[in-house]
């Protein structure tokens, strides 16, 4: 569970009627994602989706901790039509404006209290345009829908604390006509079809940021195996076999062919990953490849990444890069987007660099000349990449731009010249142990890479000025 908790006061008074939590988790550039006053631990939600007419009927139950007292709170909810609210099995009062839900408790909640709120809800779920012109959230598709929710599509189809700052567990139930396949996140804990209809039940214990949520619904050809990975720390790796993690991939059939022999090597992705970023975070892997016009975009869903059509192998080394750097250790806000694809392009030059593909360093010096990029395909793609400090993104449209992107890889390979190969080896799998499952932002990974290189930081601190804050191209290392 991500944020601060605090332990109740003991005092016998109730909150304020003025008591309400704030409306928005304070992101620099989605100012109403998320909300204030509580923590939420866990979700459990029981979905229900008809593919013919695009109708979802869901039922959330959020548990959660009050971090401040609350005569009321928010939730995030895009669309659809809330039926009924309760707040420890009592019926709620819902005021709704825009994507804000106003729940007012019938018994206000005193700071540390644990409580369950409820929601019933149903409707037809839309998709959103980001800023960017991506689409995401619930994107119908030719045999069912796929869910997007990076950086604000989740609270189109489920309510919730919709900041990445607020991390939690998950159950997710999916209830299909017989002859779909519901895919999720985590574990499949059951199947069960009855009347016509299958309900998959999968199992995230491991918080997750909600945007990294996703369900598939389609007909898949689905994959199961185990996959045995390194125990999760030194202390459970001694004179402990290495546990086992179940990979399930749901592919499109008109995708299959082109995409099984990419995702056949899913484990040795999986396998160089631990050794270069340290144990698999996570108790399941897998993936989701849908048709290429499904899904304009790869996404790294939590444990099962979202493929639009079959990926290629750096593809699915960088979208298995995020388990680690982008959905165990979570940006607090999307500011530090760059911490997620920085780290994640990084890899893919890493992964190349050690099997026989071009060196890091080779592509940092032509990413620098500007030839990196064929401007007979991609006009302006060499300067792109220096149009704004891949650590200050200059608005919500720019958070998945080439300056986040390999700008931010280029700020890595700085690091990595500067401490030495060692020394930076050791870092990728410092900084995701440290922050295990949880959330950090840029100035805690400067702060890091200091400490962890103190006779560096002088000139790692003109690192951060020149490449990772400064405007334009810094001067030639």
């Amino acid at each position: 569970m991500a944020g601060c908790t605090h332990p109740a006061t003991g005092s016998a008074s109730r909150p304020d009627a003025r008591d309400t939590g704030a409306a928005g988790a304070g992101d620099p550039y989605f100012p109403l994602l998320g909300n204030g006053g509580y923590d939420v631990a866990h979700y459990d939600l029981d979905l229900t989706y008809r593919p013919e007419d695009r109708h979802l009927t869901g039922t959330a139950t959020l548990t959660a901790r009050a971090t401040r007292d609350l005569a009321a709170f928010h939730l995030d909810l895009l669309g659809m039509t809330v039926e009924a609210v309760t707040v420890d099995g009592e019926p709620a009062a819902v005021r709704r404006a825009g994507q804000e839900l106003t729940v007012r408790p019938r018994t206000a909640l005193v700071r540390g209290e644990e409580f369950r709120t409820t929601v019933r809800y149903a409707g037809r779920p839309r998709s959103v345009t980001d800023p960017d012109g991506s689409r995401e959230g619930w994107l119908p598709t030719a045999d069912g829908a796929i869910a997007l929710g990076q950086p604000t599509g989740s609270m189109t189809w489920f309510p919730g604390n919709h900041t990445p700052a607020d991390k939690a567990a998950y159950d997710i139930a999916v209830t299909v006509p017989e002859g779909l396949t519901a895919v999720s996140v985590g574990a499949l804990r059951s199947t069960r079809t009855a009347d016509g209809r299958t309900t998959f039940h999968w199992h995230s214990p491991e918080p997750l940021a909600s945007y990294t949520a996703t369900v598939g619904v389609g007909r898949y050809e689905v994959t199961e195996s185990v996959l045995r990975a390194q125990p999760r720390t030194e202390a459970d790796g001694a004179g402990r076999a290495r546990r086992t993690l179940p990979v399930h991939t749901a592919v499109d059939p008109r995708e299959a062919a082109a995409a099984r022999g990419v995702l056949a090597r899913v484990p040795e992705v999986i396998a160089w990953g631990e050794r270069t970023f340290g144990p698999y975070p996570f108790s399941a892997a897998g993936s989701i490849v849908e048709r290429g016009g499904d899904a304009g975009y790869a996404l790294e869903t939590h444990t099962r990444p979202v493929y639009p059509g079959a990926p290629d192998v750096l593809l699915v080394v960088h979208e298995l890069a995020h388990q680690w750097y982008g959905n165990s250790v979570t940006p607090r806000t999307w500011r530090d987007m760059w911490l997620n694809e920085g780290f994640a392009t990084y890899a893919e030059w890493l992964w190349d660099e050690e099997h026989g593909g071009r060196s890091a360093q080779s592509v940092a010096e032509a990413l620098y000349r500007g030839d990196y990029y064929d401007e007979a395909v991609e006009p302006g793609a060499n300067e792109a990449v220096w149009a704004f400090p891949p650590a200050d993104p200059p608005g919500a449209a720019d958070i998945s731009q080439a300056p986040v992107y390999q700008r931010g890889a280029l700020v890595l390979h700085r690091v990595r010249r500067t401490i030495g190969d060692d020394a930076f080896r050791a870092l990728l799998r410092d900084w995701p142990a440290r922050h295990r499952h949880g959330n950090a932002d840029t100035a805690a990974f400067t702060a890091h890479v200091e400490r962890a290189a103190p006779e560096h930081r002088a000139a790692l601190r003109r690192v951060w000025d020149g490449w990772l804050y400064g405007e334009g191209k810094p001067p030639r290392p």
